[in-house]
């Protein structure tokens, strides 16, 4: 059993900030592979079903971004998952606007999210699937950036990237990183792969 959580903020008219990404794509994976009605439990919204053979449990924490962490840990606790069958799905500034990398541990590069994560489960040995929403270029505007929606130039990357990580999933499911990061490149058209991390 594998616990993917989807990071974000929970009010509506947050939905389609760049911070929500994490969310928009645990709602693509847990809609195409069919996965159980959301409902409420661990401070959050949970749903279940099977992607590549592997079960699933798929959590939309709903403490807000910075105490994401407590809703992970009640759920992972409650499975009794180590940190390495939990894999967060976040934004990312320091990769471009639809590029994709895995990585296991590492740092919060500044990411509360990932933060309040390491903070609660003890440990930043989790995985990561870091969706890059670009950088505004200028260190002030970060919360702006982060916290505004996505343009609508933005339509023609998101829609993909999003349909191709729910289409690949079962990569991840199978631990197959590298195999997953390839897939992701050749939708995003540069063919150029990195390492995990």
């Amino acid at each position: 059993m594998l616990l993917w959580v989807g990071l974000g903020n929970p009010e509506p008219n947050m939905a389609r900030q760049r911070h929500n990404i994490g969310f928009m794509a645990i709602d693509r994976i847990a809609s195409r592979h069919g996965f159980s009605p959301w409902r409420q439990r661990f401070r959050g919204l949970v749903s279940e079903g099977s992607v590549g053979g592997e079960k699933i449990v798929a959590l939309k924490p709903l403490t807000y971004m910075n105490d994401s962490g407590h809703s992970v840990q009640a759920a992972a606790s409650f499975f009794k998952l180590p940190p390495e069958a939990v894999t967060a799905f976040h934004d990312e500034l320091d990769l471009v606007a639809g590029k994709i990398r895995v990585k296991r541990g590492g740092g919060a590069a500044g990411h509360n999210g990932l933060r309040s994560m390491d903070r609660c489960l003890g440990t930043p040995d989790y995985w990561r699937v870091r969706l890059g929403i670009g950088h505004p270029g200028d260190k002030a505007r970060v919360l702006g950036w982060v916290l505004g929606d996505f343009a609508r130039a933005d339509a023609v990357w998101l829609g993909p990237m999003l349909d191709a990580v729910a289409d690949d999933a079962a990569l991840l499911a199978s631990g197959r990183a590298e195999d997953f990061m390839t897939r992701m490149a050749l939708v995003s058209g540069n063919g150029k792969t990195e390492g995990p991390g």
